[in-house]
């Protein structure tokens, strides 16, 4: 699909991740052997940085920033897209197909998507990427729940 490109950020549909913002690494529109149906490398925030204010320590707001990610490759009708793009360079390199073949692989690619994020959000671009989804986010205003 033409609009799945490196770095559009999407939405996981189905599955442990239902829900979590991810951002496509490398789409696959033919499928390969392994996954045979058009599918995405993508990496994604399994658990989002929490809410810092000033009042806190040094090291809590350090602890409360961190960034839990994960890869996987994911079937492209379990995606929903956004409009927004994150140009990550440091992404692009990290996780590829032979990635999945061993853990050790899938650990060093965890920890370098870990602090290129990290990284990402100390420096406040793309603020929406880091906070967690929400109804009041999904839904118009006149379609919320109990309103």
């Amino acid at each position: 699909m033409k609009f799945l490109k490196v770095g559009r950020v999407a939405i996981i549909s189905r599955g442990r991740y239902a829900g979590k913002k991810v951002v496509i690494i490398q789409p696959v529109d033919q499928g390969t052997k392994s996954h045979p149906f058009p599918h995405a490398l993508v990496a994604g925030i399994e658990r989002y940085p929490q809410q810092v204010t000033r009042r806190m320590s040094k090291g809590r707001q350090a602890k409360r920033s961190k960034v839990k990610p994960f890869i996987k490759v994911v079937n492209y009708n379990h995606i929903m897209p956004t409009r927004y793009t994150l140009e990550l360079e440091g992404l692009k390199g990290a996780v590829t197909n032979d990635t999945f073949k061993e853990v050790s692989q899938r650990e060093d690619a965890k920890k370098n998507i870990k602090k290129a994020l990290e990284e990402r959000y100390q420096s406040g671009k793309n603020k929406w990427f880091f906070t967690p989804l929400s109804m009041m986010t999904l839904c118009p205003p006149r379609l919320r729940p109990n309103d």
